[in-house]
């Protein structure tokens, strides 16, 4: 593969030139209650190319070897066309050149176990759920990806480094007397699929809790403070902080570039953030990215203080900051832009028990249910949460979101936890694409969130 690719990119005439080979293979399988309705494997490939030509800069993508010298003139003669008259032309920085191999260390290669063994393991999980009464209806998933990448460009940088995931997923409705509650509950690695067996806790858990929530009282409107727990804090952090972050989210946005200017104090002074897609284990690891960058750890807030962002090579040459190994694409039919690998932020000193305590009467806060941003603005649902009263945890509460505004609320964060989760799933979505992306942090004391409930 790696002469194939470098002898057609030696038709390419360019400033700079790549091309990326990748296959992906999809394994799915899904029970809807107890019914299997779903089992199957799915293979895509596909090249893509990208030409640097006079400070303009295409991409071309094809499916077929045959078809590349094809796609290289294309993506020539619109290289020439967006540098147009040379007002708005491109830039790259560009990386040193490396050859790396690697494949991806497993504790137990899911390609060598059976789909059998897959769907029994499925059905024992679901079983465990759909085992308590109030449970009503499940969709129980699992999901295996394979990324086989391969790189070059014309610097002479050859990169192969297949990704591999696996996740097992169920969503679970429970009713009673007209409420209905739900949640999810999911398990998952990129270092094999022994990290899925044996996590029947995970999902008896998750059961026992949204059935618990039929009892519960939703949360009384007002503005609390909130102590999130670490997985409420890495969605917190991933969707209002870590999108500003990546380079060219804010790129043509004025107002956001002048608040995110490197030295800006933007949080409190108990926070930093970091994103880093080569911690080993995290649904979003790699160790080069879609552009033959080493993907490196990047602080992005150092102690409130905004101290880097995520890049590509041409929003690093835009910015006139150093690389950063961000540019992802979700598989052939895309070129990569800047996204997040694993964000999170770091512990701190406090106990969780201490964080509660400060918190004086609040609302502690766990598990995400989804959420959007709009500008500075987010809003967050969270599965449940307990009163906070005295100091102490009262009873549980449900259907609660929490919002507020981006930069104040960094700068109301007031305490971390020692303990540092990273989310076992994750995914984002971007310019049409959703990629592989970890999240998390510890438990975070936040003052005076507004809550929405009732």
């Amino acid at each position: 593969m790696k002469q194939t690719l470098r002898a057609y990119l030696s038709l390419v005439d360019g400033d700079y030139a790549d091309i990326r080979y990748e296959r992906m293979e999809r394994t799915r399988i899904e029970l809807r209650g107890k019914e299997l309705t779903e089992i199957g494997s799915n293979v895509t490939d596909g090249y893509v190319v990208r030409l640097l030509k006079s400070g303009g800069f295409a991409t071309a993508s094809v499916t077929r070897a045959s078809d590349l010298e094809s796609a290289m003139k294309r993506a020539t003669l619109n290289a020439l066309a967006m540098a147009g008259d040379g007002e708005n032309k491109v830039g790259l920085t560009l990386p040193p050149c490396v050859e790396h191999e690697s494949l991806p260390k497993l504790d137990e290669d899911p390609r060598a176990v059976f789909p059998e063994e897959k769907l029994a393991l499925l059905k024992n999980y679901n079983s465990l759920v759909t085992g308590f009464r109030d449970i009503i209806t499940t969709s129980a998933v699992y999901e295996e990806t394979i990324r086989y990448r391969y790189f070059v460009n014309s610097m002479g940088t050859w990169v192969h480094e297949p990704l591999i995931t696996s996740s097992i997923s169920i969503r679970m409705v429970a009713g009673r007397d007209g409420i209905f509650q739900n949640g999810r509950a999911v398990v998952g690695s990129s270092d094999g699929f022994l990290k899925i067996r044996n996590r029947d806790e995970v999902f008896q858990k998750k059961a026992e809790t949204v059935t618990r929530l039929l009892d519960a009282e939703p949360v009384p409107s007002g503005r609390y403070n909130v102590v999130l727990n670490p997985e409420m804090a890495g969605v917190f952090i991933h969707e209002a902080f870590g999108h500003f972050s990546e380079a060219d989210l804010i790129e043509h946005n004025p107002s956001l570039r002048e608040k995110m200017k490197i030295g800006a104090r933007l949080g409190s002074g108990c926070l930093t953030i970091v994103d880093d897609p080569a911690m080993e284990g995290q649904i979003g690891f790699y160790r080069f990215d879609d552009e033959g960058v080493e993907g490196r750890r990047v602080v992005l807030m150092d102690q409130g203080i905004l101290s880097g962002r995520l890049h590509s090579m041409r929003t690093a040459f835009a910015y006139g900051e150093s690389l950063t190994g961000h540019a992802v694409a979700e598989d052939s039919r895309y070129a990569p832009i800047v996204r997040m690998g694993c964000i999170f932020a770091c512990p701190g000193e406090s106990g969780v028990d201490e964080l509660i305590s400060k918190a004086g009467d609040g609302l502690y806060v766990l598990d995400s249910k989804g959420g959007q941003t709009s500008g500075e603005s987010f809003t967050f649902g969270a599965q449940y949460g307990y009163l906070i009263r005295n100091g102490k945890p009262g009873p549980m509460v449900r259907d609660m979101n929490l919002m507020g505004n981006l930069f104040s609320t960094l700068l109301d964060v007031e305490g971390v936890s020692s303990e540092l989760v990273i989310s076992e799933t994750g995914g984002c979505g971007k310019g049409q694409m959703n990629i592989r992306s970890a999240m998390g942090g510890p438990h975070m004391l936040i003052r005076n969130v507004k809550v929405g409930g009732v």
